[in-house]
């Protein structure tokens, strides 16, 4: 059972909302449905993390600080080692080169190894300011 569940995002009731009332911006409309896609997966994810037979604690949805630089972490998985995961929930067809993600029209994509990467020093750099020395595993 998770030590911490997941809430939506208030973006996405907002957003949900104003979609329900009015058309919004192709932009906004795209925002909410990768947001909305986003959440979907992330809570798919935890239906999986909820049968987990093993001692552990599951933070969900954390959003932390550390020297000015905020970041979000989907869900930690807490026994000797801290298992960083980040959810992505896409569809569509993508392609790999050299080292950018594209959408099949050729439009960049952000890596999310590259998130990833960022969440996962962040953190390592969070617990060793305080004085943790679990492992983590991203």
């Amino acid at each position: 059972m998770a030590y911490k569940p997941r809430t939506e995002r208030e973006e996405i009731t907002i957003l949900r909302s104003l979609h329900a009332r009015m058309d919004l911006s192709e932009e906004d409309k795209w925002n909410y449905l990768k947001l909305k896609k986003g959440f979907e997966g992330e809570v798919m994810f935890d239906l999986l993390t909820e049968k987990l037979q093993s001692e552990c604690f599951i933070l969900n949805d954390l959003l932390l600080e550390l020297n000015n630089s905020k970041f979000q972490i989907d869900t930690l998985v807490v026994q000797d080692t801290i298992y960083l995961f980040d959810i992505k929930n896409h569809e569509g067809d993508y392609y790999y080169e050299k080292g950018d993600i594209f959408l099949k029209s050729r439009k960049l994509m952000n890596n999310p190894l590259d998130q990833l990467k960022r969440c996962e020093t962040l953190l390592r750099q969070l617990l060793q300011k305080y004085g943790f020395k679990l492992p983590v595993e991203a």
